[in-house]
């Protein structure tokens, strides 16, 4: 029984990842890459946040915060994009 799961579950995955094209998930996969280097250098930049004082702190932190909104864009542009691929 266990390897008629296995064997329809593997079958069940096989026919998602052949819902996604090769073209739809290269552009997905761009925007993620670009959304995780802006989330890296929020996070860069909350850890300098985090050494600074007051006003400056302050700056430091809005300045990651924007950069975490853009990430987020990047991700649901991406997503829009891939989309669009998909749908064509």
């Amino acid at each position: 029984m266990k390897t008629i799961v296995s064997v329809l579950g593997l079958a069940s995955l096989i026919a998602l990842a052949a819902c996604d094209s090769k073209q739809e998930n290269q552009v997905e996969n761009a925007y993620e890459n670009q959304a995780d280097a802006l989330d890296n250098q929020a996070a860069n930049m909350e850890a300098m946040a985090d050494n600074l004082a007051g006003n400056a702190e302050a700056a430091a932190e809005n300045a990651a915060d924007s950069l975490e909104n853009k990430a987020e864009a990047t991700r649901e542009a991406g997503e829009a994009a891939a989309d669009a691929v998909e749908n064509r």
